[in-house]
């Protein structure tokens, strides 16, 4: 069965072999479910969305070998192997700056004056014993099955061997041991790992073998992991580039994070918790990304394991509230950051925070990106994402943006929204009623109601709906959606007087559902109320970085309020990022009309693609973007030759066709007359040279008589003595 999460992967045992997700519950995506919270607010804070069918992905992949990551759209390099022995460090110790106590974390082992720093003591702060010194040499022999090669690495739990499995094939393994065999907090930690980890089994995460004891020390027996992690791929740019940093590119971090996401949702799946993450613990191998260093995975409900985590990344509310899923996605956020800038500080001074959005280019350029960071590591719990498979589905949506940047878009079908309600695709006017809605929730008692309801004018529909078998979320929203669509109709205060009263009644019962901040928005919009608008669709923005519907109305309160400028940035990326978005195109062919950007201007008209019902009306636009300059421009002839050349591209009725020749020509009157003279291509024909003036009006006297033909009344009288007006005078 193919992937239903647009990519090109198929189902196998259960999980996609690309992308690594579970298919959806239902063939349409639920809507985000109701959440109970305080007052509503305009910030991302307080919006949910949580949805009734998400899907915390795992990935049963039987060995399907790609190079593209993060759902396909990414082409990483896969790395060549390499041999295990290769990996051993020369020297097997741990530099001084990163000697640290176990218990309170205050540097430990340090030098003094000419005096080397101690591999081995007590901490002076809190008195606990310190050992850096590797306890296994190469040859020993550990339970009686596993004869160590040498240390590959000291890490947060203790140093990590490299090893032949005796028993198995001389397999490589890797053993990892405990900071020191008196650390008691270490050797629960190793003990709890050897009692739940060896059952995890998923291909993006390494394999737990077995727990061995070796002269009363612990070791945990893994799968060899031969490859690059991703703080080394930031230490080999920054060797490349001068010992400069040189952060991942966006979209390369995005990819090789979104193929870690399915482990996440494997781990919470089974109530665990891996609390660790952070560079280090991902490590590409071939053309695979794996989920290493196990050591701090914890159960969700064990409040007695001891928790570990890196300065940086570990979430604030750990050592209070313990771990979470959200504390899981808060580390992922984190990493992000650190992936994909110089984020000096991340350790301190923005320990527990993110630097403004003006101090990267990398911010400011994908605005996107920074919310989805943002809303990850947010303070509160209870703002950040509500799983893996939710924050993986706005992360794609965010690379989709970023990869767009190069010109080709690669659009997808959204599971929260529908596409945009455009009516009239003639119409090139900013109007609300275009924008997409919010999909209803399949899981609502009255879904299959809702779906009966086909009618489209608003009193109607607030009749059926006053027959609902239950007033259920939807049918409230369904009825607010009406109210605002009565008012705009024409019933006007009261009409939007009642949808006020509505959306404060369901606002006590669903705070924080971004749904009810979506239609306060479009009730805002509709009503003129042009600053709540823009504050009700940022947080909806916030809330769902990785979607294009909340932009595109951004853009539109934007451009309703006069902000061409920050109107035609919302406008740019929907549109670039999917063309199906004509609306988008439309506006941001206007906001450049009105900075005098021509040439952009028809730029955005040309995004439609030829297939949309809008394409007609987009190269119209084009055509009278090409005419009617800017009055700051001056008179471009080249310009009305390429107007022309739309114009006889283009597949109208000869009427439609006439009008716009009649403003071309009109147009190209207007210039001859100025003194400058225009292309022979004006007049529809495939010479070279100069349009004489007399050619023109003839021209332009056959346009207004082929539109006569097709109009009756005052409007054929007006259109003949048009063409009598601009008929040469000629002897009789």
């Amino acid at each position: 069965m193919k992937c239903q999460r647009d990519c090109p992967g198929a189902i196998q045992d259960g999980y996609c072999d690309t992308c690594g997700m579970a298919p959806p519950k239902s063939a349409a995506a639920p809507a985000p479910k109701q959440r109970t919270a305080t007052a509503p607010s305009v910030r991302t804070a307080a919006l949910s969305t949580r949805t009734g069918g998400s899907v915390r992905g795992g990935s049963g992949r039987t060995g399907s070998r790609r190079r593209r990551f993060g759902g396909g759209l990414v082409d990483v390099a896969p790395l060549p192997e390499r041999d295990p022995a290769t990996a051993i460090m020369a020297v097997a110790e741990v530099p001084e700056e990163k000697r640290y106590c176990a218990k309170c974390a205050n540097p430990v082992g340090r030098a003094r004056g000419d005096r080397p720093g101690r591999t081995a003591g007590f901490c002076p702060s809190c008195g606990e014993a310190f050992n850096f010194t590797p306890k296994l040499a190469k040859g020993d022999l550990v339970g009686s099955q596993y004869e160590v090669i040498g240390a590959l690495a000291h890490g947060g739990l203790g140093w990590i061997y490299l090893a032949n499995d005796k028993r198995v094939s001389d397999r490589w393994v890797v053993l990892k041991g405990l900071l020191n065999s008196g650390d008691e907090d270490a050797l629960a930690a190793a003990v709890a790992e050897q009692r739940f980890l060896a059952e995890v089994e998923h291909p993006n995460i390494v394999k737990i073998y077995n727990f061995v004891e070796h002269e009363g020390a612990g070791y945990i027996v893994m799968e060899y992991v031969g490859g690059e992690s991703l703080k080394g791929m930031l230490k080999d740019r920054r060797a490349a580039n001068g010992n400069q940093p040189d952060p991942l590119p966006l979209d390369q971090a995005l990819a090789y994070v979104l193929e870690i996401m399915p482990a996440f949702g494997y781990l919470h799946d089974r109530g665990l918790i891996f609390c660790d993450f952070k560079p280090d613990n991902v490590i590409q191998t071939g053309d695979q990304v794996k989920l290493i260093d196990l050591g701090g995975v914890v159960h969700i409900d064990d409040q007695d394991a001891a928790l570990y985590g890196t300065v940086g990344y570990q979430a604030p509310e750990m050592a209070q509230a313990g771990p979470s899923i959200q504390s899981d996605l808060y580390t992922i956020g984190r990493t992000l950051a650190v992936l994909t800038t110089d984020f000096r500080g991340y350790q301190s001074t923005f320990k527990q925070s993110l630097p403004d959005r003006g101090e990267f280019d990398l911010y400011r350029e994908h605005e996107s990106f920074y919310r989805l960071l943002d809303r990850a590591t947010r303070i509160d719990p209870a703002e950040r994402f509500v799983d893996a498979a939710e924050m993986s589905e706005q992360m794609l949506g965010v690379l989709r943006e970023v990869l767009a940047a190069d010109g080709e878009p690669r659009p997808s079908t959204s599971r929260l929204f529908t596409s945009e309600l455009r009516t009239d695709p003639r119409s090139d006017e900013p109007n609300w009623r275009f924008l997409p809605a919010p999909m209803i929730d399949l899981t609502d008692p009255s879904a299959a109601f809702l779906a009966s309801v086909t009618v489209t004018d608003p009193q109607e529909v607030l009749t059926l709906l006053g027959k609902a078998p239950q007033n259920t979320f939807e049918v409230q929203l369904r009825a607010l959606r009406a109210l605002i669509d009565l008012g705009a109709a024409g019933t006007g205060p009261a009409a939007f007087a009642d949808a006020a009263r509505l959306r404060d009644t369901i606002t006590a019962a669903a705070a924080g559902d971004w749904r009810l901040a979506w239609y306060d928005g479009v009730l805002a919009l509709a009503s003129g109320d042009l600053g709540r608008a823009r504050e009700r669709f940022d947080a909806v923005y916030s809330a769902l970085p990785g979607e294009l519907a909340p932009k595109l109305a951004l853009g539109l309160a934007l451009e309703l309020a006069q902000h061409p400028a920050e109107a035609a940035g919302y406008y740019d990326v929907v549109s670039r990022t999917d063309p199906a978005y004509t609306t988008a195109a439309a506006g941001l062919a206007r906001c450049r009309l009105a900075a005098g950007d021509r040439d952009g201007a028809v730029e955005a008209y040309n995004r439609v693609p030829g297939t949309s019902a809008a394409y007609r009306s987009s190269q119209v636009g084009a055509v009278r973007a090409l005419v009617h300059a800017h009055p700051s421009a001056a008179a471009d002839v080249a310009a009305l030759a390429a107007a022309a050349a739309l114009i006889d591209r283009l597949e109208m009725e000869s009427a439609q066709l006439a009008a716009l020749r009649a403003e071309l020509l009109e147009r190209a009157l207007s210039t001859l007359t100025a003194g400058t003279s225009v292309p022979a291509a004006v007049l529809g024909t495939s010479g070279d040279g100069a349009a004489g003036e007399r050619d023109v009006r003839f021209a332009l006297e056959g346009a207004y008589r082929e539109m006569a033909r097709a109009a009756h009344g005052s409007e054929k009288i007006r259109l003949v003595d048009r063409a009598n007006a601009a008929r040469p005078r000629t002897r009789t």
